[in-house]
């Protein structure tokens, strides 16, 4: 039996498996891989304390830092999948496709995955043009031409960090924007900004590196190439929730749902932090610091009650 488990290899897991060694709370860390989405990436210039890391470095990192705290006090489990989650006499049971380990306290921190662009020649491209995160990746594009997939806020929000940067960003969406009002106003005001509604992607064109994007204009069916030295995909995020439905209350994108000043789920003993939970911004530091404040709830909640 174990004081807590803590599902998930990436920024806030690892944080949450750090402090939970120094506090001596007999943990099971299981993980399917190190890292997160940040794996992904081609260069992360906003973790603190790092100037630019390459996403399998991070990885790394992270992994070599729970590493060395573990001691006797973790046990990592790595390369295990969490399938299924459940709740007796006040103790909980997570089983995984090899084995099935039981703890007093959960958190889960098992993130989420993007959306991927699904045309050709779109998967041949990833980290070559082609990313998923404008906070990790935007600097690499300074003062080139830019194109943004995906017309809803996470969209234009994206498209408002790399105007930061870029020569110019193309928005391109295949239905109507979906974004607030506000925010589309906003964004599209800037000079160096266009946007295209009801325009589907069709293909992707380079050689090493991204060079262009072919779509087609949805109203008149003529096919136009674009010429991009990056493309940002936001079309959406998928939380690695599966194994906590009809157990934690989730929102309607399966995201957990929790109290933001504890962390804590709608079910007594788990808490959730960084991708999978229905906080409003998700970033690497962000999701190590949420875990960091469940960690503290739960260390109280096992010492108090």
């Amino acid at each position: 039996m174990y004081d807590l488990a803590i599902l998930g290899g990436g920024p806030a897991g690892v944080a949450a498996g750090v402090y939970a060694s120094r506090k001596r709370l007999k943990t099971v860390f299981i993980t399917e891989g190190w890292g997160g989405q940040s794996v992904d990436s081609m260069g992360i210039e906003n973790w603190i304390g790092t100037v630019k890391i390459a996403g399998p470095d991070f990885a790394e990192m992270l992994r070599k830092h729970l590493e060395a705290y573990a001691g006797d006090v973790v046990t990592i489990q790595e390369g295990e999948r969490v399938e299924k989650i459940s709740k007796s006499n006040n103790q909980f049971s997570i089983k995984t496709a090899s084995d099935e380990y039981e703890a007093r306290t959960v958190l889960i921190t098992t993130g989420s995955s993007r959306r991927k662009l699904d045309i050709p020649r779109a998967a041949e491209f990833e980290n070559k043009g082609i990313t998923y995160c404008a906070s990790c990746d935007g600097p690499l594009f300074t003062d080139k031409n830019v194109v943004v997939i995906g017309g809803g806020n996470a969209g234009f929000e994206t498209a408002a960090q790399l105007l930061a940067y870029t020569k110019s960003v193309t928005l391109i969406t295949h239905s109507k924007f979906k974004a607030d009002p506000i925010t589309i106003q906003k964004v599209l005001a800037n000079p160096k900004m266009k946007a295209l509604e009801y325009a589907t992607p069709l293909e992707i064109k380079g050689e090493k590196f991204v060079n262009a994007i072919v779509y087609q204009d949805d109203n008149t069916k003529t096919t136009t190439e674009l010429s991009a030295e990056g493309i940002f995909v936001e079309i959406g995020l998928i939380p690695n929730t599966d194994f906590a439905k009809g157990v934690l209350e989730l929102n309607k994108i399966n995201q957990i749902v929790i109290d933001p000043r504890t962390q804590a789920s709608s079910v007594e003993g788990i808490w959730a932090a960084g991708d999978s939970t229905d906080v409003l911004y998700h970033q690497n530091n962000i999701a190590a610091g949420d875990a960091v404040r469940a960690l503290e709830d739960i260390y109280m909640y096992l010492h108090t009650k």
